[in-house]
């Protein structure tokens, strides 16, 4: 599929909800658990789609959109959520995140981008020189990476309880070294 801005705004608007659906009200049995060190919880999973929404797409995407003359963007701290959220409830989570999120897609929408602007650069402090359609696909492909990773999780903690069914069961045996 090629990069459609209005397509891709149909994956990112429905993030928050999705995830609200399947998580809100969950114990932390389901939703505190990781895959080990360094790896991310469902919990930690929607903190860090927070700090996305406040330091990564949009932030990066104006960067692009300024035209000056260092489209450089600042690193991205994929563990800022950790000390942030400290005693936090999920629930609030999802609210921040739906909230942050509908705020952003609305900036998104009021840009307006034609074809000329998608293809302006900016400069990844480890990828190097990308576009900003390429910012905003990696934006959708990043959401559902994520979906998938909090299912993933969650269906890990049966993989003994299944049995034999494990091996017809995929996302029991996909990734058997973690990743956030």
């Amino acid at each position: 599929m090629n990069f459609d801005l209005d397509r891709s705004i149909e994956v990112l608007a429905r993030t928050p909800r999705t995830l609200e659906v399947l998580l809100d009200g969950l114990s932390d049995s389901w939703t505190r658990v990781n895959e080990g060190p360094e790896t991310f919880s469902p919990f930690d999973v929607v903190g860090h789609l927070i700090d996305g929404e406040e330091t990564d797409w949009i932030p990066r995407a104006r960067i692009i959109l300024a035209r000056g003359p260092d489209p450089r963007f600042e690193p991205y701290d994929r563990f800022r959520h950790r000390a942030r959220n400290v005693n936090r409830s999920l629930a609030s989570l999802l609210e921040e995140f739906t909230r942050l999120r509908t705020e952003n897609l609305a900036v998104l929408r009021g840009w307006r981008l034609d074809r000329a602007q998608l293809d302006l650069p900016g400069m990844h402090p480890a990828l190097g020189a990308v576009t900003l359609h390429q910012l905003l696909a990696a934006w959708v492909a990043h959401d559902l990476g994520h979906i998938a990773q909090v299912v993933r999780v969650m269906a890990k903690q049966y993989r003994d309880a299944v049995g034999p069914w494990v091996a017809f069961l995929p996302v029991l045996t996909d990734h058997e070294v973690p990743r956030s």
